[in-house]
Formats: structure tokens, sequence, C-alpha cells
């Protein structure tokens, strides 16, 4: 019998990931010759891999795809939305637009979604304002001790920033689909390296369809697997958490998604913030 296929498959280390890749990770789903190797980094540092192509498979933001679009097609299932929320600003007193611009502002990465956004919202590229790269789940301590003054808080820090003492700014999730007919904030996205055969991308793209399919149908064990990446979060906390970035978002961008995803790095490019805006290419 041949050895299977081992796949490099980069993720966060985060429940909603988690939640995801349960069915994989636990053998639940067949996977026939292929095998997944499961690599749990922050969102910034696959990004930053995805630009040296270094991943068979990983999540990535979609501002990073801009970048590395010539080297992964999109998987059409796998997407983090936000539907009327997302990244927020949050400080230790609330700010106007104009005033958040003239503070430092800790920020999860250069590559993230969350900071393209911010930019858009604020109008301004990175030159043009002072931010500081801070680890995601230390903003709340950098604003709280005063070495910024505003936080870009992604992840669970948008359920657990009033634990914190800290108010809301703005919601970019709130703010993009007012400006936007409602549509989602694109965030985050799979994708799969292009040395990889057609046959073998959709091949892949099924398999991790049919386990987001499996954990959304299979939700309190799934739970149960990813509260061990719920920092901060009790159940309920994490149950919610999940249900805000995996849901039929994730199952299939839809037309709304891919949408969505256009004008985002249109505006980018635009603004010359992003390289260049695309055409999405998906493994159908």
């Amino acid at each position: 019998m041949s050895q299977p296929l081992t796949l490099t498959l980069g993720h966060s280390p985060d429940p909603d990931d988690a939640f995801m890749f349960y069915g994989l990770a636990k053998d639940l789903v067949p996977s026939p010759g292929l095998r997944f190797e499961h690599i749990l980094q922050d969102i910034q540092t696959l990004n930053e891999r995805a630009t040296r192509g270094e991943l068979d498979i990983s999540a990535i933001s979609i501002h990073a795809y801009a970048h590395v679009s010539d080297t992964y097609a999109l998987l059409p299932s796998g997407a983090s939305m936000g539907d009327g929320y997302g990244p927020m600003l949050v400080s230790k007193q609330k700010f106007s637009r104009d005033e958040v611009a003239k503070k430092r502002i800790a920020v999860p990465g250069k590559m993230t979604s969350a900071f393209l956004a911010l930019q858009l919202w604020l109008g301004k590229r990175a030159d043009e304002f002072d931010f500081v790269v801070v680890p995601f789940d230390e903003i709340f301590a950098a604003v709280r001790s005063g070495s910024a003054d505003v936080g870009l808080i992604i992840h669970e820090g948008q359920l657990t920033y009033a634990n914190e003492g800290l108010v809301v700014c703005e919601d970019l999730g709130v703010w993009w689909g007012g400006e936007n007919d409602g549509l989602p904030l694109p965030l985050g996205g799979n994708v799969i390296h292009k040395r990889h055969a057609p046959a073998l991308r959709k091949q892949v793209s099924d398999v991790l369809t049919t386990s987001i399919r499996y954990s959304l149908d299979h939700r309190p064990e799934a739970v149960a697997h990813a509260l061990r990446w719920a920092r901060d979060m009790g159940h309920d906390l994490a149950d919610k958490f999940v249900g805000m970035y995996v849901n039929h978002w994730t199952l299939d961008y839809g037309e709304r998604g891919r949408e969505s995803i256009r004008r985002f790095l249109a505006r980018g490019q635009a603004m010359g913030v992003v390289p260049k805006a695309p055409p999405l290419e998906f493994v159908e």
C-alpha cells in the first residue's frame, strides 16, 4: 500500500479554527490518500509564511491574499466573515475617529485584514498614523499599561474587552457593512499552494469542506474540542464566538462574500495600501 501524501495545514490556535478542523484532526472525516500535518501559529505568522510559499494549505488574512495570489488559490470554504461585527478599536475612554487618528494604536500585524480595515476607516496609510505591532493576545495589556492608547482587537477579544475595563471606539465590521450594502467584512480564508495539481486542490477542498460541515452537524462535540483553545472563555462564550466565525459563510463565500472581498481589496489598492486587487481565483 502506498504511503499517504502528507500536506502541511496551517491554522491559528483559536476556537473557531479548532472547531472547523475538528473532524480532520480527530480522523472523523475520510481523507483517502492524504495526511494533514496541523501547524498552529498566529495569523500574522501564517501570513508571513504564505508570502514565502512555505505551507501547502493555510489560513490567511484576506488582506494577505492580495500579496500571495500568484502562489496560492483560495479554497471556497473556510472563510471568516464579520457579518455585522468584526475587529474593534478599544480604549480606556471613547475616542472619535479624528481622535483615534492622533493616538498610538496597538495592532495585531500589518498583513491582517483588521489592519487594512483600520486604514480604510481612518482614510490613512500606515505611514500616516502612529501604530505599534503587538501579538494579538497582548493588545489588552498594551492599552492597560499605556504603551498604546487604542487597541485593534481580533479573535475572542471582541467578546471579552469589557472585562478589561475598556470601551469600543469603533466596530469595523459594523462600519464596513454600513458603507457596503450590508456586506460582511472579509477577514480570513483558506488557501492552497498552486504547486499542487488542480485535481489535488479539488480533493483537498472537498475534504476541508466536509470537515467544516461535520463540525456544524456535531456542534456540541466540536465546541468541546475547541474549548482547549478558548482563552478566557467558558463554554457559552466560546460557543458564541465559534458561531460568529464558523457558519454558512464558512461553508461557501457565495456571491455576496466574493463581492465583499473584491470591494475590500479594490479599496485597499485605490488607497495604495495593497499591491493589487487580484481577480479571485477559487478552487472550483
